[in-house]
């Protein structure tokens, strides 16, 4: 790998490290924030959901405008977008404010992500060095996440405010680094439009002005939204209510089914689904983040409001999770290299199934030795799952809808993040108001049953995981026939 090639490596790196410090950092600055701006857990919870909300509504979009406009672009332009709005963050008097910061800050990382994923998917060579960037990358994220947690505790303690200022430091530089290093290739090259077979549409050449699908965009983004909405609100919204913006969320994604169908450029094109390691590699990402995330929120709010911790104290117990910035880059290539991407899915998935339902014996006075067996192996399965589904979703597709492919990936991990998180609080909130034990006992309870979320989410996901591709067997005759010496072969089969 060249110089340049690492220094690009770095940088990518480098977003990658920002999104998981960001996200890890609120997550422990939340009870924090709930105290001086005096929210309710709901609204807390709309805090961390307009974040992924915001990425995964636009990942498609940003994936594919990554392809159009170039990867180049679309990385640092999102870059400094980000920053200014992680400072609003910082400045924010009340819950709403938060709230738009986030989500636009989300949005932003929906356009930066994927066209990080598709450098590295499009300019490293297929082979080991793809393979160990493609690690690295994701392991620099798990790397974020876990020194969030220990850096968002040590600037929550001295005021939470800090958890926003922090990411515009680290934005700056990544920015400033990237300036220089991210290629130029890429940059306002027009791009043909495809059929949804793959082949490029009568009439359209390379060079033709790029074209945006966003009437598929919005529909899209529209139904993901409408359609966590209607999970967050179950429980305490009227029945009629949530059938209704059930109903409309369907409706959307219908239409934007249809759009794609019909559009000339669409946002996802139909037949790339027919790749089936994609479509498990999507599904099973979707419903692992949504277990993590769903597990992170309430383990958080446990140790924090149930048990009196503090944030710092939280930040350190829930370190054990981030083994797999270790482990992602040292371990899973060698089992990668030994036993294939799905093996190694598969066994992380059931490590983290494991690792829930060890997890559920909650108690007033449970030992944290207790409960970093589970935390540890959550750390486990991150690293033996993120890396190698990165992979197994963008293997086999066309360089030209890297983009989109690394766009479908990251949707359904943020989507699913925002599922996880909606369906675990609504689950809480549903039990504690009908818990007949008061105060922390009913509480525990709420906690104890939400838990339940991610291990079902779990065990779909082992299900449902990718597959090894199964190589087709050439059935040998019995008697190979002798090859014909001269002349036509006989009726028989036998040469004259």
């Amino acid at each position: 790998m060249s110089g340049r090639s690492r220094g690009v490596l770095l940088v990518l790196c480098g977003a990658i490290f920002l999104e998981g410090v960001d996200v890890a950092m609120l997550n422990v600055a939340l009870p924090s924030i709930r105290a001086e701006l005096g929210l309710s857990t709901g609204a807390l919870q709309r805090v961390m959901s307009a974040y992924v909300l915001g990425y995964g509504g636009f990942m498609l979009l940003g994936g594919r405008a990554a392809d159009l406009f170039g990867r180049r672009r679309m990385f640092l332009l999102p870059l400094a977008v980000f920053l200014v709005f992680s400072g609003l963050g910082g400045l924010a008097g009340d819950g709403w404010t938060l709230v738009l910061a986030r989500f636009v800050t989300g949005t932003c990382a929906a356009f930066l992500m994927p066209a990080g994923l598709s450098v590295i998917t499009t300019g490293f060579p297929a082979g080991r060095q793809r393979t160990m960037a493609l690690l690295v990358y994701s392991g620099t994220g798990g790397g974020g996440f876990s020194v969030g947690l220990i850096v968002g505790g040590l600037l929550t303690a001295a005021d939470w405010r800090w958890v926003f200022f922090a990411p515009v430091v680290l934005a700056a530089l990544i920015l400033a680094a990237g300036l220089p290093l991210i290629p130029r290739t890429e940059e306002a090259r027009g791009t043909e439009e495809v059929r949804t077979d793959g082949t490029p549409a009568a009439g359209t050449a390379a060079g033709r002005r790029p074209r945006l699908d966003l009437p598929g965009a919005v529909t899209v983004t529209a139904a993901i939204l409408l359609f966590v909405l209607t999970v967050e609100r179950a429980t305490h919204a009227p029945p009629v209510q949530t059938l209704a913006t059930l109903a409309a969320s369907l409706v959307l994604l219908l239409a934007f089914v249809l759009i794609e169908h019909r559009s000339p450029a669409p946002l996802v094109r139909p037949g790339i689904f027919r790749t089936r390691s994609l479509v498990r590699a999507n599904l099973t990402g979707l419903l692992f983040t949504a277990g993590f995330f769903g597990f992170q929120f309430i383990a958080v709010l446990y140790l924090r409001e149930l048990r009196g911790w503090s944030t710092l104290r939280t930040s350190f117990a829930m370190l054990a999770m981030g083994a797999d910035v270790v482990l992602a880059p040292l371990l899973t290539p060698r089992l990668v290299r030994r036993f294939g991407t799905a093996r190694v899915i598969l066994g992380g998935l059931l490590l983290a199934a494991v690792a829930y339902a060890a997890f559920l014996p909650l108690g007033m006075d449970r030992a944290y030795v207790a409960m970093f067996p589970s935390l540890l192996l959550i750390g486990v399965a991150f690293a033996l799952v993120h890396g190698p589904l990165t992979m197994t979703a963008t293997d086999g597709v066309a360089e030209r809808e890297q983009g989109l492919a690394a766009g479908l990936l990251y949707t359904s991990l943020q989507f699913g993040a925002a599922l996880g998180l909606s369906a675990a609080t609504a689950v809480a909130t549903a039990v504690a108001g009908a818990a007949t034990a008061p105060g922390d006992a009913g509480l525990l309870t709420a906690y104890r049953t939400a838990l339940l979320v991610p291990l079902l989410t779990a065990v779909l996901a082992v299900l449902l995981s990718p597959r090894e591709r199964r190589r087709r067997r050439r059935l040998r005759p019995l008697t190979p026939p002798k090859p014909a010496l001269c002349g036509p072969a006989a009726p028989d089969g036998r040469g004259e």
